[in-house]
């Protein structure tokens, strides 16, 4: 029988859908590497999601293991090299969350624009700042998208189309299809960065795209330019972050993914006005959820049978 430990938690359709196809799961949720290491051992195989690592050493103590799964997008959790090495196939589910992350994008934007957080913040503290909450429209601005994949092209046409904004985005890989939608603009990260009033980042992180926006970057852009993350946290670097959030070089960012995760408690980011923070939310809806189990069970489901072992 084929045997699957899923390692995080997953919608409870994805296990049904595993389990009346004839796996045998075994749940163990975010275990540690030295717990992990010791339950690799007899599964075919692994589901994740941004956690727990699949480390190297975890690969090696696999003797049976032929699939990792990530029910979400990016692998940066999974050493893809070690597994490569051992023969060992990768999946993603990267189309279950991305209409998620890009929604999250877009709140971000409107809650650093319209100082919604702030607002709120003091409202609680029995403050009344509305002549310090005057805020700014996101209707007729400049939208950067750095990464125009699945998330930034769904960012792109709901800014575009709901807030009538003019699209400009930067990926290795040129979007015709996302041209001729929006009517967005092909242009450099260094043009983004200088013209737009909103930047967004839909990139995975790699070699390349660690501090891909960095102090020289961040001064790049307009004093009144709100900086949007909700790829992964490496890809900016947070002290170059702090220091323009600090010092005006950028107006505010809207940020849920960060270099270390969890945020530790009196990060300096916590300490500042103009940032809005969300603990890693992109995906968490019950639609992407969802999707994200059944998909990713799918796909495994699919991979066994292929090798008919199902």
């Amino acid at each position: 029988m084929v045997k699957v430990l899923v390692a995080s938690r997953i919608h409870e359709d994805g296990i049904k859908l595993l389990k009346s196809s004839g796996v045998e799961v075994t749940y163990v949720e975010e275990p540690p590497e030295n717990e992990l290491v010791d339950l690799i051992k007899g599964h075919h195989g692994l589901i994740v999601r941004s956690k727990p690592v699949v480390t190297r050493r975890v690969i090696e103590a696999a003797d049976q293991l032929l699939v990792i799964a990530r029910a979400g997008v990016g692998v940066d959790n999974i050493d893809v090299e070690a597994a490569r090495e051992r023969g060992i196939e990768v999946l993603t589910s990267p189309e279950a969350t991305v209409t998620s992350v890009a929604e999250l994008a877009v709140g971000l934007m409107l809650a650093v624009a319209r100082k919604i957080a702030f607002s709120d913040r003091k409202m609680r503290a029995g403050e009344w700042v509305k002549k310090y909450a005057e805020g700014t429209e996101l209707s007729g601005k400049v939208l950067g998208v750095i990464g125009a994949g699945r998330i930034g092209s769904i960012v792109a046409r709901i800014c575009r189309f709901g807030f009538n904004m003019q699209v400009l985005y930067y990926d290795p890989i040129r979007n015709p299809k996302l041209e001729e939608e929006t009517g967005a603009k092909y242009t450099t990260l260094e043009e983004v960065l200088k013209t737009a009033d909103i930047v967004t980042i839909h990139v995975p992180l790699m070699p390349e795209t660690k501090h891909l926006i960095n102090e020289e970057k961040l001064k790049l852009m307009k004093k009144t330019a709100i900086l949007i993350n909700t790829s992964r946290g490496a890809v900016v670097d947070t002290n170059a972050l702090v220091k323009a959030l600090r010092e005006g070089w950028i107006a505010g960012a809207g940020l849920d993914v960060y270099e270390e995760e969890p945020l530790p408690p009196g990060h300096p980011l916590t300490t500042l006005d103009n940032v809005v923070l969300t603990p890693h939310i992109g995906a968490s809806t019950h639609e992407a959820q969802a999707r994200a189990g059944v998909l990713i069970a799918e796909k495994v489901i699919g991979f066994f049978k292929q090798k008919k072992l199902l």
